[in-house]
């Protein structure tokens, strides 16, 4: 599967404290998000607050890129969200998030 993420900031959504990102899998866009638990928890967001949420994804963004890279892969190229319990249990398997790919 052919994989590319926009390079556009991310959108916060307030409802459900995310981030949502943009990828392209085989020529078909397809939405992207990771919680923000899981970006306090994995990435050191200091809140949940938008602007600590985008400075944790931007200073990890090619570890949270390959997170996504990895479902997109293994569930087809559909829409996938990346909570905190996806980290922890790649943690458990011996791989920390910044090989998350």
């Amino acid at each position: 599967m052919n994989i590319k993420f926009l390079s556009q900031a991310p959108v916060y959504q307030g409802d459900a404290p995310s981030l949502t990102f943009a990828a392209v899998a085989d020529g078909e866009q397809v939405q992207c998000t990771i919680s923000a638990e899981a970006l306090e928890d994995h990435f050191g967001a200091a809140s949940w607050r938008e602007e600590d949420l985008q400075l944790a994804f931007e200073c990890h963004r090619s570890s949270i890129e390959g997170a996504a890279e990895h479902l997109l892969n293994r569930i087809g190229g559909t829409s996938v969200v990346l909570r905190s319990g996806f980290f922890r249990f790649r943690e458990a398997r011996g791989r920390n998030p910044s090989s998350a790919a």
